[in-house]
């Protein structure tokens, strides 16, 4: 009896998905990435936007959203600045009080990703779920490329973010003065 067990533990190791290799598999294709350019859906609570990012690691974001406000939203590292450029207003934030804080930070998502499980949902996502300073963030990749597609996060006003990407390219010559906060009002 104890044969036969050890006889179906083994054979069933190689039937079924490795998770702990498909993981590793994600660490390594993140430890390649120094920036990431995509075009991104946003939807929080029941607003929709769209547009386009820039993350360069570390901690580094730049976006333009496709709205009527011309919205941008720029992250020097250590700032979050989020500016109307339509009626000329900005917010400012201390990175390290958002979600964003965890989700810029390479080093920090490959040190957590390592000690994580790994979750399948839908049959089409693998996810990671990190709690950092008390927000609780989803972190979801591509089953078939392992590709990040988007997170999902609690706002500083406690809405529901749900952030898809896509058309995702990799490691491109970026401009740094992207990154330099706009001035504010």
């Amino acid at each position: 009896m104890i044969k036969i067990l050890i006889i179906i533990l083994f054979f069933l190791k190689f039937i079924t998905p490795s998770y702990s290799s498909t993981k590793q598999d994600i660490i390594n294709k993140l430890q390649k990435i120094d920036n990431l350019i995509f075009d991104f859906r946003q939807t929080i609570e029941e607003k929709v936007e769209e547009g386009s990012c820039i993350i360069k690691y570390p901690k580094k974001i730049y976006c333009q959203y496709n709205n009527r406000n011309k919205k941008i939203m720029v992250s020097n590292g250590k700032s979050l600045v989020i500016k109307n450029q339509r009626i000329n207003s900005s917010y400012i934030y201390p990175l390290k009080k958002t979600p964003l804080e965890a989700i810029l930070d390479k080093k920090y998502l490959i040190n957590e990703f390592k000690k994580l499980e790994l979750r399948t949902v839908n049959e089409k996502y693998l996810n990671f779920l990190l709690v950092n300073n008390n927000n609780k963030i989803n972190i979801f990749f591509d089953k078939k490329t392992l590709n990040l597609v988007g997170w999902q996060t609690i706002d500083i006003y406690q809405n529901l973010v749900i952030f898809f990407i896509s058309n995702v390219e990799f490691n491109k010559n970026i401009d740094e003065k992207l990154f330099k906060l706009p001035q504010l009002n």
